[in-house]
């Protein structure tokens, strides 16, 4: 049997490396891994994997819980991102995790044997790509990274030896170029979201319906993340008196609180006594349909959310953001005309009120640029570039391979 037959016929391997620091890590690995599925059927085999935690100890194994108790006490998270913004100083702290973990990671490569590896996170591309190196597999194994901050976001997401960087935004295509990598290893497609955001959905009217929503009434979105973070609860009465006309008596407007994981918020929202038509619910995963029945959205500043409430043309009213990586998420929104940012519960519910009542002109000019900036086919598109990126690797590249003597021994 010729090389290029064996190599078309053997299921390629993809390793997603991901870790629940955010949601938005797992939800962009899990877009990618149901678009593979979709485009490419049994083609591929794709594998979403935390190898920190899995395979390796402390600090990298604790990181998720590391990282809510620091964006609980934003200082101290502001202070770790900027303090570990120059180069010479994640350089050395990578060499030194390396040093201790390289065998770990080595054996979790060993465990799956990728033909390509995806890191969406940033600290999941130097060790895996120094293991490539020293093994001798950089031009075998395809490595690729999806960066998951919207505008601004933390150098080590940026890799010189990087067979594909996707950025999504222009502006993180620049800080790429900046940061060393080549314009041929740039892309810019978007932000993988779920591929249900981008594939056709029932009507408004049919979603509303569905989801027993008033079926004339304007909707409002108030979303605290995940973890239901946020000035969600003071947000929601606020909106609960503006969206009620107290002359005539009729609401004008109604209300979804989604309050994720946060069981306390949603038994506190339960029990208040709303004026307007309300639903409040813990955590969604079928948010295309949510935002598809509503009106207009109110979050934090999440770079994934900000995207699929772009696809769905929804005006956002931004709460609050993460320093560091969200904080550029801001200027995308407001300077692009797509929404507004106000941390003020009460200025909130008055913007709502305002654009279901006396302003749906502005409502519905940025429901336009909402649109404007969508970017729904992102993910697709990643993924048949990946794709491209195999094939050209050529036959020799799809033939099953073995590690050579172990890495840690080089270092």
């Amino acid at each position: 049997m010729e090389l290029a037959q064996i190599g078309a016929q053997r299921t390629k391997t993809v390793l997603i490396l991901m870790s629940d620091t955010g949601g938005g890590h797992r939800a962009s690995a899990e877009a990618i891994r149901d678009a593979f599925n979709i485009e490419f059927g049994d083609e591929y085999r794709v594998i979403v994997k935390d190898v920190w935690k899995e395979y390796t100890g402390w600090p990298l194994n604790d990181m998720e819980r590391s990282y809510k108790f620091m964006v609980k006490h934003v200082q101290l998270w502001k202070v770790a991102f900027h303090s570990t913004s120059p180069k010479w100083i994640h350089s050395c702290y990578l060499a030194a995790i390396a040093a201790y973990y390289a065998k770990e990671v080595e054996a979790g490569l060993m465990e799956y044997k990728p033909d390509i590896i995806i890191s969406v996170h940033p600290l999941m591309q130097h060790i895996p790509l120094w293991v490539l190196k020293w093994q001798g597999l950089q031009k075998k194994v395809v490595f690729v990274t999806v960066i998951t901050d919207l505008n601004s976001c933390h150098p080590t997401w940026f890799h010189p030896r990087v067979n594909r960087c996707y950025c999504p935004s222009n502006e993180v295509a620049k800080r790429a170029l900046i940061d060393g990598l080549d314009d041929s290893q740039v892309r810019v497609f978007g932000l993988p979201v779920r591929p249900s955001f981008a594939r056709a959905v029932l009507s408004k009217d049919e979603l509303r319906k569905e989801l027993e929503m008033h079926p004339t009434l304007p909707a409002v979105l108030l979303m605290g993340g995940g973890e239901g973070m946020g000035p969600v609860k003071k947000t929601a009465i606020a909106l609960g008196e503006s969206l009620f006309d107290s002359e005539t008596r009729k609401p004008i407007g109604q209300l979804i609180i989604i309050c994720g994981r946060n069981k306390s918020l949603v038994s506190t929202l339960e029990a208040e006594e709303w004026k307007i038509p309300t639903k409040v619910r813990g955590f969604e995963k079928q948010m295309e349909k949510w935002m598809g029945a509503c009106d207009c959205i109110i979050t934090k500043a999440g770079p994934g959310t900000i995207a699929e409430a772009l696809i769905r043309g929804l005006p956002i009213i931004l709460n609050d953001y993460i320093p560091g990586q969200e904080k550029g998420n801001v200027p995308y929104v407001v300077d692009n005309g797509a929404g507004i940012f106000t941390r003020s519960p009460k200025e909130t519910a008055k913007i709502v009120s305002e654009w279901f009542s006396t302003k749906t002109d502005e409502l519905k000019r940025m429901s336009e640029n909402s649109l404007k900036l969508a970017q729904p086919e992102a993910v697709f598109d990643i993924v048949k570039d990946i794709d491209e990126l195999a094939s050209q690797r050529g036959p020799l590249a799809s033939l099953p391979y073995e590690f050579t003597s172990s890495f840690t021994c080089l270092i």
